[in-house]
């Protein structure tokens, strides 16, 4: 594959998500929409309906909780009515076989409840009211298989509570938060913690929403809310507890590796789980690997695992901590040297002085920089590194640099600013890896290439002072439960 391939298919992705996004924001949720999926479970049910009331919006959600802040679940409770068949007891079970794609689905709604009539040799099968609204919206499967049981396709109606508890939370929020404004009930998961990005908007409804997200995901005991940007020097940045327990430290399993933290003072994504496979994949055993933005260990203590001699390094003295304690929770300790240092100070140091080495054996030469806000800007660092030693062109090390672009053509913009940073061209001589979008216009990529002998040994050194930290931005939210 080249570093150019697919450009063009996520050039149009990113056109259509800018279209898509300008057009959510000049458009109100329709009615009927909100309606339809907002009071569908029901946990309760209490009486028929004699005459059934089977209006085109069958699930409205009561008009008292529309800008409630403060959480009432009673003031959810409503009465709904859904069509029913009659069904002997004695075909039941093959009854909603054959009605799977008719009943009521969803989590917490009962399918089959007590005939009205509280006889034991019959049970009513509640239906979806907006896939059956009479005999005829059975298909012709579905109809015969009521024939072959000897289920008469005539319809009772019953009447359901529902409750708070019968609701998902994005039902809950749609109901509370104003009408026409965005609604997310999207959070990432990192063990017990809900990490939210709140919009404005959505803030004079936090606590609200974090209770909510609360109850409806099990596991999840603590919301937070982001509120700043991430700093780029420790790569964490500041959050408020909106909902639940004040208990910050969080422990996770990624791709079969445990790892503990503080998640309020460390840098932890979880949808960077895939990527993290994917580098490690490529490391095989007897490699070394110099991380010099290690974190928490997310590729250290992985690639350590698989065999690899690993020197990890961060600034962070949090993630430092975390990073030693999880090299020890899953027993690479003696795989792992830790260090607390600057990145470049770490390449100038432990890298430049084990790489003369490691360039004379066989095992591959790894460097991973995941830092996509300043990492090209410590590639400099890389020239002239081993000028006092003897040239040599084999085995140079494979370095995974990781960047943000906002270009229309990211994979062309991280090369050349690598090209620059380096004072080197690499033109075809790398592959370019897309990783993620990280907003409508912003995509994470890594430019993975090996250090070319003139830029390694080169004996005009002289390295660029570091740039400037960007100016803070504050970043849009990333509506997803769990990611890559």
């Amino acid at each position: 594959m080249t570093r150019f391939e697919h450009v063009g298919e996520r050039r149009m992705l990113r056109l259509l998500s800018r279209v898509f996004v300008s057009t959510q924001t000049q458009r109100s949720p329709k009615p009927a929409a909100v309606h339809r999926s907002l009071c569908s479970a029901a946990s309760a049910c209490s009486g028929f309906a004699v005459k059934p009331t089977m209006e085109p919006k069958l699930y409205r959600p009561p008009p008292e909780v529309r800008g409630m802040t403060t959480l009432d679940k009673d003031a959810f409770t409503q009465t709904v009515t859904v069509p029913a068949l009659r069904v002997p007891t004695g075909v039941l079970n093959k009854v909603v076989k054959s009605l799977r794609k008719s009943t009521i689905q969803r989590p917490g709604v009962p399918r089959v409840v007590q005939d009205k009539e509280e006889s034991s040799d019959f049970r009513l099968v509640l239906l979806d009211p907006h896939n059956v609204s009479s005999p005829s919206s059975f298909s012709e499967a579905e109809a015969e298989a009521l024939r072959s049981f000897g289920v008469t396709e005539e319809l009772q109606y019953y009447d359901l509570r529902l409750t708070y508890h019968n609701l998902k939370s994005e039902e809950v929020l749609e109901a509370v938060l104003p009408q026409g404004q965005d609604v997310t009930s999207g959070f990432s998961r990192v063990g017990h913690i809900a990490h939210m990005n709140l919009r404005d908007h959505q803030l004079p409804y936090k606590h609200l929403i974090g209770q909510v997200i609360i109850d409806k995901n099990p596991g999840v005991t603590c919301v937070v809310n982001k509120t700043n940007m991430i700093d780029s020097t420790y790569r964490n940045f500041k959050m408020e507890v909106i909902a639940g327990e004040e208990n910050m430290v969080a422990k996770v399993k990624e791709n079969g590796v445990t790892y503990e933290f503080d998640f309020s003072r460390v840098y932890w994504n979880p949808r960077l789980s895939t990527e993290h496979q994917r580098v490690v994949q490529l490391i095989k055993r007897g490699d070394t690997v110099f991380d010099v933005f290690a974190g928490v260990g997310p590729f250290a203590v992985p690639a350590a695992r698989s065999g690899a001699n690993v020197l990890a390094n961060d600034l962070n003295p949090e993630s430092y901590r975390w990073l030693q304690h999880n090299c020890k929770l899953n027993k690479v300790e003696s795989k792992v040297r830790t260090f607390n240092l600057d990145g470049r100070a770490f390449i100038q140091g432990p890298v430049k002085q084990e790489l003369p080495a490691l360039l004379s054996g066989k095992a591959s030469v790894h460097v991973v920089m995941n830092l996509p806000a300043l990492a090209l800007e410590f590639l400099d660092a890389f020239r002239g590194l081993l000028h006092h030693e003897p040239c040599c062109d084999e085995n140079l090390p494979t370095v995974h640099c990781y960047s943000f672009s906002k270009d229309d053509n990211p994979d062309m913009d991280v090369v050349k600013r690598v090209s620059r940073s380096l004072g080197f061209p690499l033109k075809s001589h790398c592959s370019v890896q897309f990783v993620r979008n990280v907003a409508p216009n912003k995509d994470m990529m890594c430019v993975r290439f090996t250090i070319p002998k003139e830029v390694l040994f080169s004996s005009d050194h002289e390295q660029t002072e570091p740039s400037a930290e960007p100016a803070p931005k504050r970043q849009k939210c990333e509506e997803a439960t769990d990611s890559t």
